[in-house]
């Protein structure tokens, strides 16, 4: 069966002949049609031979596949997705969507000159951070705030310009590791700081804090435990015990918050964070944190950034330090970054445009109708089984650890070629569709779903699997 399947794998020049394909050719293509060519039959030779294929596509298959992959060779390598893995903040998908104020923000100041380092007030040479820091003051009440390009970026700088050559205590429980092996100790060491561990793994008390203070001792540190979460026998110390301790040292309690949620209001309007918790911005500053450090582009929903906020005598410090330059952020950024945050002056508006806190609060109802809708819009005849099934999803990005929500998704059980196949299939579209493959079926989760998405769902799945209308 396998020999046969492959001897029905055309010539190189068997498709070049193809009308379409020559067409391709004469116009000006040959090359990069060549090596789509040569590319997609390797590709169709490894599907049959690993299972992943129980056949050879079909001569017109084979021809739109060329052709598609032809046009991909011509795109811009970084484009935009079609996140159905239910995961709201994908760090592979880039984290939070920006609310179109953001993309209209992005576009304004993009296309031509801006103010960004001078003050129309004064006519004269300004600085970038005031376009975001007065906002962010504004919003959680800190003294002062200053952004730089992510949230590692945000703890190096503090660390360095407040305690370098200088002992930092920091719990064990939270030594963690995020995404692509980036580690909190590490990113410490590089900041000139010098680590000094309290505390076990599950159990970190007030009084481990108090035994490690020393003349050595530069600053107290908390981080937030992004990727995971410990439940049983554990036990920490609380940012108000810790900032009380930090005040009778002359220390400066620095909180790595994370996450990004700005206030208990916004918290309290999406229920996933309300149920488990999730720490706020508000919180630690008003439980006493000198300095906050968290990102812009997860829970807060805006661009990639980390953001400093705290009081004024230490951001001056940061705000002074040779590091700043290296780290600080485009106009780009700080104009959708500007553009999110004031959304936020109105809770209600800022749940509805905001797409991460919308996708997240989103009731499970909600969910449910919008994949009703996307499975109206398929029409795959024999070709797969089609489920409306109930999941759990996270949030993602390290944000809400533990945490899931209640979703609905399309389950997808092709019929003549694998899960696998299929979900390459789909990624190979002009614009890739990526779902997540459970029990031997491909689900599109509808909860990451835009309502824009629904429609070039349907056909990329009605294209993945052959179906004509």
């Amino acid at each position: 069966m396998q020999s046969s399947e492959l001897s029905r794998i055309p010539k190189v020049d068997d498709v070049l002949a193809l009308r379409a394909v020559e067409a391709k050719c004469e116009a000006g293509f040959r090359d990069s049609v060549v090596a789509a060519v040569r590319a997609e039959l390797a590709s169709i030779r490894e599907g049959l031979l690993s299972g992943a294929l129980q056949e050879a596509p079909s001569v017109g298959r084979i021809e739109a596949a060329v052709l598609a992959r032809v046009e991909r060779n011509g795109e811009n390598a970084l484009k935009r997705v079609v996140n159905a893995t239910g995961i709201v903040l994908h760090t592979n998908f880039g984290r939070a969507p920006l609310p179109k104020a953001a993309v209209e923000a992005v576009n304004s100041v993009a296309a031509g000159y801006s103010n960004l380092e001078y003050s129309l007030c004064d006519r004269q040479r300004g600085s970038r951070d005031d376009h975001v820091s007065k906002l962010v003051a504004e919003l959680t009440g800190a003294e002062d705030a200053l952004v730089v390009n992510n949230n590692a970026s945000a703890v190096l700088l503090a660390l360095a310009a407040l305690a370098k050559a200088k002992e930092v205590l920091l719990s064990r429980g939270e030594l963690v590791e995020i995404g692509g092996c980036f580690r909190v100790p590490e990113v410490m060491e590089q900041s000139g700081c010098i680590l000094k561990e309290v505390g076990t793994t599950n159990r970190t008390r007030l009084a481990d804090y108090a035994r490690a203070l020393s003349p050595a001792c530069g600053a107290l540190l908390k981080v937030h435990t992004s990727n995971f979460k410990m439940t049983g026998f554990v036990e920490s110390a609380s940012v108000e015990e810790l900032s009380s301790l930090a005040k009778d040292a002359g220390l400066p309690l620095i909180h790595d918050l994370g996450s990004g949620v700005l206030n208990r209001r916004i918290k309290t309007l999406v229920p996933m964070l309300a149920q488990h918790d999730e720490p706020t911005l508000e919180d630690s500053l008003t439980g006493g944190a000198d300095v906050v450090c968290f990102s812009g582009d997860k829970l807060l929903g805006a661009a990639q950034a980390g953001i400093i906020a705290g009081k004024k005598a230490y951001i001056d410090v940061m705000r002074k330090h040779p590091l700043l330059r290296a780290m600080r952020v485009d106009k780009m950024t700080l104009a959708a970054l500007e553009a999110t945050l004031r959304l936020y002056r109105d809770p209600a508006r800022a749940m509805k445009e905001i797409p991460a806190l919308h996708m997240l609060s989103a009731s499970a109802l909600e969910v449910k109708e919008k994949a009703e809708r996307l499975l109206r819009l398929f029409s795959l005849g024999d070709a797969a089984t089609l489920e409306l099934t109930e999941t759990a999803v996270q949030a993602g990005g390290g944000s809400v650890p533990g945490g899931e929500t209640k979703s609905y998704a399309v389950a997808v059980g092709p019929k003549d070629i694998s899960v696998d196949e299929l979900d390459r299939r789909l990624h190979a579209q002009k614009l890739p569709v990526v779902g997540r493959i459970s029990k031997e079926r491909l689900l599109l989760e509808a909860r990451t779903l835009f309502e824009e998405d629904l429609e070039p769902v349907a056909l990329a799945l009605a294209f993945a699997l052959e179906v004509r209308p």
